[in-house]
């Protein structure tokens, strides 16, 4: 009898732990008819605060609706983004959402993606290949246009300018300059006298706008297409002991730059928030696997700040 009694406890034992491994099954997060789901989140970059700040507005709507949300980051590499893209959809993702590295080399990505029948959707820049639902981002020709009026006006039609252009391989980098050069291409009194690629890149705009402050004893006014070179270019600038002579505005109203505003070093920036286009790509990827008809261009608001408004706009 003891014997049947050992037996009998040991039997339950095993029942109870087969039951418990059937319950981890059912929240893994990839999508298995219980609610959640396994998203892919394929950066360009976490080593620039912009992206950095995309992330964290992914994160925080991800874990505020139970998503298992998985980050990869391709270090401003295009091949790097490529292994991480064949990685995740290893993964029984339901849904990748990719920030493009270069919008050219992403359309690969975006195939592969399309190939294995998982959706895609892209945030901040564009792909420019393969079946994508949904693209959110900002308006990046407005965005330079904002910027090349609030120049045309405070300068009052006149004067000197350079401007700091992005990666030129990305939709945003070109439209942020041809949006900035639409406008000033249509003021005779404004002269754009140089125009140089920093590739968004804080150390690289310091040292373009070092160069450019030697080669050029008057200027008016600076453009940079993104916070971080407009910070470089602000430290080359106060370097130089030129901060007085000129106006300068960047774009996105990452926190550096939004300080600086407040500092009275920086004039103005176009406020794109990262955060807000991080969580708005986890909202439209749940509404797409949730099979809600989606946009398949979402754009944000871009606004203009300045001391005026620096404490009004929110940022996240």
């Amino acid at each position: 009898m003891k014997k049947l009694g050992m037996l009998l406890v040991v039997m339950m034992l095993m029942l109870v732990v087969v039951a418990c491994g059937d319950s981890d099954e059912g929240t893994s997060g990839e999508g298995s008819g219980d609610g959640e789901y396994k998203i892919g989140l394929a950066m360009n970059t976490l080593n620039n605060p912009f992206f950095v700040d995309l992330k964290e507005g992914a994160e925080a709507y991800a874990e505020d609706q139970g998503i298992n949300l998985v980050v990869t980051d391709s270090q401003g590499d295009p091949g790097t983004q490529m292994s991480d893209v064949e990685n995740l959809l290893e993964q029984n993702l339901d849904l990748l959402i990719l920030n493009p590295v270069d919008s050219d080399a992403a359309g690969q990505a975006v195939l592969l993606a399309n190939e294995q029948g998982v959706p895609v959707i892209t945030v901040d820049r564009q792909a420019s290949n393969g079946e994508v639902l949904a693209h959110i981002g900002f308006d990046a020709l407005r965005s330079g246009n904002i910027a090349a009026t609030y120049l045309d006006d405070t300068l009052g039609g006149e004067g000197k300018v350079v401007e700091l252009q992005g990666i030129l391989g990305t939709n945003v980098g070109r439209d942020r300059s041809q949006g900035f050069n639409d406008h000033m291409d249509s003021v005779p009194g404004i002269e754009i006298i140089a125009r140089q690629s920093a590739n968004f890149d804080r150390g690289e705009a310091l040292s373009v706008m070092e160069d450019i402050l030697q080669a050029n004893s008057e200027i008016d006014a600076v453009y940079a297409a993104n916070d971080e070179m407009v910070m470089g270019a602000l430290s080359a600038i106060e370097a130089a002991g030129r901060l007085d002579e000129m106006v300068i505005i960047g774009t996105d109203a990452i926190d550096p730059a939004m300080d600086a505003i407040r500092e009275g070093r920086l004039e103005a920036t176009i406020a794109e928030p990262p955060f807000f286009l991080g969580r708005d790509a986890v909202k439209t990827a749940i509404q797409i696997l949730e099979g809600e008809d989606v946009d398949e261009l979402i754009l944000l608001e871009n606004t203009l700040v300045t001391a005026d408004n620096v404490e009004d706009v929110e940022t996240r």
